[in-house]
């Protein structure tokens, strides 16, 4: 026998015949991301169904020095998922790992398993009169465990925070099989260092997140949404502070999307009727969310009748039902079908202080012009959290073989834009394998050796996404 069956014997021997993919059509689901990205085969997919088993397939890839990645739900941007290449992988797959583990609504607090899809767990979070506020257009498909890795984002980050505000514990398996418990579900715990928060954004580079305790709000009793015109950009983040002032914390969403992304969305969802009688050049979609007695109404109302007297609203429409509301935000989500519909396009996700936004877009609008005139400039994203997604839709007479010397240049020059305020080359993300060469180009001398540090205190033979974040060290062996 092989080494690689040697491996497939021992993984099908600890999680039985179903819980090891081998053949190629097979593992094919498991080798491409949401946007069609795909590098290489795996040694194998395996499937465990529990942590115990998780820790006993790392633990058998940390002895036989045999590389690996864990999987979630096929929804990441930045290649991080994927399997390598040049050097075989072992992909772990969460997928079976499911349950619900326990409900606390006094607490405010669930206890989940690492492969739980989100749209399950704000399910469950619904039936127990619970609210779990993560909201993402992949909600349907990312895993819970995924949305750790990757310190998820999404629409509701302004009012609850990104994923590492919505984590009270963690269950992980390390990168030698070891099993860490913090599964505590305690809001407040101030004993040293705060281990789970080095898990939430490190995208599988220091070990596999099998269990989660999420922290839940109360669920909304109502919610007024509302997608109004506004003249440009800067008329947008002057809106986005007049409705900070004049809602206060009952403001949940702030979506700014050019004309571009309407039409994308139409292109996306024909049966979407455009909510304007006029095309304007930029919109914004805003949602305000409470429990209780509240005249969210009378508040969106007064929103939009002071947007007009500052003449950041040129017109409105307010969503009269859920049905409604459903219409708008389907907009907001179709405009990234209608994106990909269009072929290959460069895609960046980018922050910088929310009173920097307007000067940011049309600094990289201008850069982006200068260097291909007939390409498209799309920015769109989360005004409140200062998140934009500056892509751009390239001419479409351009050869494919030219695309990627094209985004390369685009890139960096929308990334040169965003060092000048001071801003971040990846707000939600993360940096996977596709930004890594600009993420350590921009790194100090003292946070290479602190980042290296920490990766080689959980992971000395940088076994387990190994490339990711950082390069791949030589001490990484293959199978």
């Amino acid at each position: 026998m092989t080494h690689h069956d040697d491996a497939v014997a021992a993984f099908t021997q600890l999680l039985g015949a179903n819980g090891v993919i081998t053949a190629a059509a097979d593992q094919e689901r498991y080798v491409r991301d949401w946007a069609g990205a795909r590098l290489g085969m795996p040694l194998a997919v395996v499937r465990p169904r529990t942590t115990e088993e998780v820790a006993a397939v790392v633990g058998y890839c940390h002895r036989n020095g045999i590389r690996m990645v864990a999987q979630g739900g096929h929804t990441g941007l930045v290649k991080g998922a994927l399997p390598d290449s040049r050097t075989p992988e072992v992909v772990i797959s969460l997928e079976r790992m499911t349950r619900i583990r326990g409900l606390d609504p006094l607490n405010f607090s669930m206890a989940v398993d690492g492969g739980c899809i989100l749209e399950e767990v704000k399910r469950a979070a619904e039936e127990a009169d619970c609210f779990f506020p993560l909201s993402l257009g992949a909600q349907g498909s990312c895993q819970i465990g995924g949305n750790i890795a990757t310190n998820a984002g999404g629409v509701n980050v302004l009012r609850y925070g990104m994923m590492r505000e919505l984590v009270l514990g963690l269950e992980v398996v390390l990168p030698d099989g070891e099993i860490w418990n913090g599964m505590k579900a305690l809001h407040k715990d101030n004993r040293g260092y705060d281990l789970k928060q080095l898990f939430l954004g490190s995208e599988g580079t220091l070990g596999i997140v099998t269990g989660a305790v999420l922290k839940l709000t109360p669920r909304p009793e109502q919610s007024q949404t509302a997608l109004l015109a506004v003249p440009s950009v800067e008329a947008a983040v002057r809106l986005y502070a007049l409705a900070r002032r004049r809602c206060s914390d009952l403001l949940s969403a702030f979506e700014l999307m050019p004309r571009l992304c309407l039409e994308l969305a139409f292109e996306a969802a024909p049966q979407l009727a455009d909510p304007f009688d006029e095309a304007y050049p930029y919109h914004v979609l805003l949602e305000l969310t409470a429990t209780g007695p509240v005249d969210l109404s009378g508040l969106l109302e007064g929103l939009l009748e002071a947007g007009m007297e500052h003449e950041v609203v040129l017109d409105g429409v307010l969503a009269s039902s859920v049905a409604q509301a459903g219409q708008l935000w389907a907009i907001r989500e179709s405009m990234v079908e209608g994106q990909l519909l269009r072929g290959e396009h460069l895609r960046t996700d980018v922050s910088v202080p929310i009173s920097a936004i307007a000067e940011c877009v049309e600094q990289a609008t201008a850069e982006v012009a200068a260097l291909s005139p007939t390409s498209q400039v799309i920015a769109y994203g989360h005004i409140g959290d200062g998140n934009l997604h500056i892509n751009v839709l390239p001419p479409a007479e351009t050869p494919a073989e030219a695309l990627p010397a094209l985004f390369e240049r685009l890139e960096r020059a929308i990334f040169t834009v965003v060092d000048g305020f001071d801003g971040s080359i990846s707000a939600e993300h993360g940096i996977g394998r596709s930004k890594q060469a600009a993420f350590l180009d921009r790194l100090s001398v003292t946070e290479r050796r602190l980042l290296a540090g920490i990766k080689a205190v959980f992971d000395p033979d940088d076994l387990m996404g190994a490339g990711r974040i950082q390069p791949a060290s030589k001490r990484s062996s293959s199978s």
